[in-house]
């Protein structure tokens, strides 16, 4: 059992079907007389509907239906809500206005829903649609995060002024003013974390059937989770039971965080799957996908850290203006807030934090969770925080660190930002990296860069995240007779591996042939319970739920085999899938025990078959660390970066599986960088058109900008999980980006830049040199 056992590096057994060609997505299912939607959306950011004319549409070739905002709301359907309510620093509720999804008299970003085309073909619904007659009151346009709360400026919702959502703050002011107070020094910084589009390999998609002979709806869609959205769908905006609902979520292409939320697309197909009496089906093209899936990141903060005479922190400030686009999408407020606001300690042991976070609507895509989902945003602001920190100190940045890191000793250890750290070693992460990387040897390399006219850098960047707790999770496991075993399990895989990991975690714990071992999610009807997959959660919860449902099914077999074995129950010992009697050689094997019970040999008052389920509610999160190392190279004529070597060392507790594990961090490795370099949305500030709106404008990183990443870790076993594991799906993409922007920046400092915000493209990164040019000549 050690080759698939706990630890080993197994590869994805899905993959035979991915790479083949028989992988399963929802734009594979098709339905019998199924129809398909397409979705008319506005192409002004902000304006008035003063006429909406169906007429031509509703008459052309294979057209089943047009739908409108005002249809939609004769009947009944809701909005689609938001379910992260913020209370504002004066008590009051923040303003939660309602996301329709088909809006009626106004809409409020580029891609707004103005109407649904249904059709016997996609292309009939596509062309139909260009028939539909829309005026449009054009209105001035907000887009930009820093500006939306000026006075003057145009307002996305009438009744909320200053386009402020909540007025959002955490932490102990008196203390953080008091700790400014007596500092010897304060360093400060200002900087934007660049929204992102998330471009998922698999676009958003949806088909919906309504069985009038059930009252009851399906819906087939690629999700972070099915039981989440069959909730939302039931209370909120369908207001039926949740019985009447099925959410069925195949394989999935990539999520990273988007696919968590309850769209107007997945809304629409049910509803006129109802009215117009067939499955329909709508599947979003790349242009659709940048105008309307979620959008993640864009903040605009302001950071200080207080520091006594050597160096230690005494108190940290942060203030952000933080994005939420023109609705609130499910989780959109959490995200600035509770979600990344506890982070902002770091690894670092300062007695006192404030944070004040002002969310602002702007007639841009709503956003919300993108991988790491408030904690990348909180690692970038602290790093480079902290290396500007160091550079004012005249020290280094890893002694900076060095000074102020929390030690193992004092572990489990209360931060500032209200958060309890149960276990890390954070400076053995960072001496490691340092020594994997090669410091001792980067001045010298630096001096070979200079004489061929490149500036050369080196950054490092600590990141701690929480991850891996929140609610509970289900796992059950059903024996056929056979003795083949099934995991039913309620979070929700998009690539990451979890059918091989969960079977690792089964065979391992029961003895079991791997192959004999089979993982179903993603189907409502199916798995009677979960809560998904987000927040690095489904090995942490997930994987313990299962470590659970073993051993009951360990305890159910013990009684059994005791009885077969006609002895003591308490003399039944377990072992690599065998029920031993304690010190003689009679035994029976599990699956031996399982047909037993399938032909009714089993103890009196027992019931036959072979399933068991367990519930795992973590008692708090987990905190998986680690540093990044990055070496740069810059050339000064064209502002070029190369990223020469790039080293991570982690520390993710127990390790289920090192290969899933590596590809986990490669691949948030990629979006991290990706953020710093290249990725970055931007709209037309007067209008609201988003420029960036397809490949050609929008820069995705590949191959030739990453390295070989060189990865290890430390192991530290997490005392809040019941296996030991520390959340891991978020972790590279959280401590790539401050990495990278510290190791530019320490190669254009001695050209006096001390920042450069993100994406540090060619054109961001010579435009700094130029404008320092003059100042280095100056002096």
């Amino acid at each position: 059992m050690g080759q698939f056992g706990m630890g080993q590096s197994v590869r994805r057994t899905e993959d035979q079907r991915f790479i083949t060609g028989y992988g399963r997505y929802t734009d594979d299912i098709n339905l019998p007389h199924q129809a398909y939607a397409h979705v008319l959306r506005s192409p002004h950011a902000s304006a008035r509907i003063t006429r909406i004319d169906i007429s031509a549409a509703a008459a052309a070739p294979g057209v089943l239906a047009v739908l409108t905002g005002k249809d939609l709301a004769a009947d009944g359907i809701g909005p689609i809500p938001c379910t992260a309510p913020i209370t504002n620093i004066d008590g009051t509720p923040g303003k939660f206005p309602p996301h329709p999804a088909l809006v009626i008299d106004r809409v409020r970003h580029v891609g707004d829903q103005v109407a649904l085309v249904v059709a016997t073909s996609a292309a009939a619904a596509r062309d139909a649609a260009e028939l539909v007659e829309v005026d449009y009151d054009i209105l001035p346009a907000i887009a930009d995060t820093g500006s939306a709360l000026e006075s003057g400026k145009p307002l996305v919702w009438d009744d909320i002024p200053n386009n402020l959502c909540f007025d959002w703050h955490m932490g102990d002011k008196a203390a953080t003013e008091a700790g400014f107070a007596k500092a010897a020094r304060v360093a400060k910084i200002d900087l934007v974390n660049n929204r992102v589009i998330v471009a998922s390999m698999e676009p958003r998609n949806a088909l919906g059937f309504y069985d009038r002979g059930e009252d009851r709806y399906t819906l087939y869609t690629g999700s972070q989770g099915s039981h989440t959205l069959r909730k939302l769908l039931s209370g909120n905006v369908l207001k039926v039971p949740e019985a009447k609902i099925r959410v069925v979520t195949p394989d999935v292409g990539g999520g990273f965080g988007m696919k968590l939320f309850l769209y107007p697309e997945q809304v629409l197909v049910l509803w006129a799957a109802k009215k117009v009496g067939v499955p329909v089906k709508w599947s979003a093209e790349r242009g659709e996908a940048f105008l309307t899936d979620t959008h993640g990141r864009d903040h605009v903060t302001h950071a200080e850290v207080a520091m006594d005479e050597n160096g230690r922190f005494l108190a940290w400030r942060f203030e952000t203006t933080a994005n939420l686009g023109a609705y609130l999408s499910n989780y959109g407020p959490f995200i600035p807030t509770a979600a990344g606001s506890g982070m902002l300690a770091g690894v670092y042991a300062s007695p006192a934090l404030y944070v004040r976070v002002k969310g602002v609507f702007t007639h841009t895509t709503p956003v919300d969770a993108y991988r790491g989902a408030g904690r990348p945003e909180a690692a970038y602001v602290v790093e480079r925080l902290v290396d500007k920190a160091a550079r004012e100190l005249g020290l280094a940045p890893e002694e900076l660190r060095r000074r102020n890191f929390i030690r193992p000793e004092q572990m489990p250890f209360r931060t500032a930002g209200g958060l309890t750290y149960d276990s890390g070693d954070f400076r053995k992460n960072m001496e490691d990296a340092l020594t994997n990387i090669d410091q001792a040897g980067f001045l010298a390399r630096k001096a070979e860069a200079a004489r061929r006219g490149k500036l050369r850098g080196l950054g490092i960047a600590c990141y701690i995240e929480q991850c891996g707790g929140g609610s509970d999770e289900m796992a059950e496991l059903r024996f056929d007779p056979s003795g083949g075993v099934t995991l039913l399990i309620g979070s929700q895989s998009s690539g990451q591996g979890h059918q091989t990991a969960y079977a690792q975690l089964v065979a391992d714990g029961l003895g079991l042939p791997f192959e004999s071992i089979r993982v179903v999610q993603g189907d409502s009807d199916t798995v009677s319970f979960g809560r998904g997959t987000g927040g690095s959660r489904s090995l942490p919860v997930g994987g313990a739920a299962t470590s659970l449902a073993v051993g009951k099914v360990i305890e159910r077999g013990r009684k059994i085999a005791a009885h077969l074995l006609e002895a003591a129950e308490a003399d039944i010992e377990f072992k690599d899938g065998q029920f031993t009697i304690a010190g003689t050689d009679r035994k029976m094997d599990l699956v031996a025990v399982v047909k037993a019970s399938f032909n009714g040999k089993l103890p009196a008052g027992m019931e036959g078959g072979f399933d068991e389920t367990a519930r795992w509610t973590p008692p708090a999160g987990t905190f998986p660390n680690g540093t990044h190392a990055v070496e740069v190279e810059v050339d000064p004529e064209t502002g070029e970066t190369q990223i020469l070597r790039y080293v991570v060392v982690d520390d993710f507790g127990a390790v289920v599986n090192p290969l899933l594990l590596e590809g986990q961090v490669h691949g948030g490795v990629g979006q991290g960088v990706g953020q710093a370099l290249l990725e970055g949305v931007v709209y037309d500030a007067d209008s609201g058109q988003l420029v960036t709106g397809s490949f050609m404008d929008y820069a995705m990183p590949r191959a030739l900008h990453l390295p070989d990443i060189e990865f290890s870790y430390n192991v530290v076993p997490c005392k809040t999980n019941l296996l030991g594991i520390k959340g891991a799906g978020e972790a590279g993409a959280i401590g790539a980006p401050p990495a990278v922007i510290n190791a530019i920046v320490d190669a254009l400092a001695p050209r006096g830049i001390e920042h450069v915000d993100m994406p540090a493209t060619p054109l961001a990164v010579w435009q700094a040199l130029q404008a320092a040019a003059p100042a280095e000549a100056a002096e």
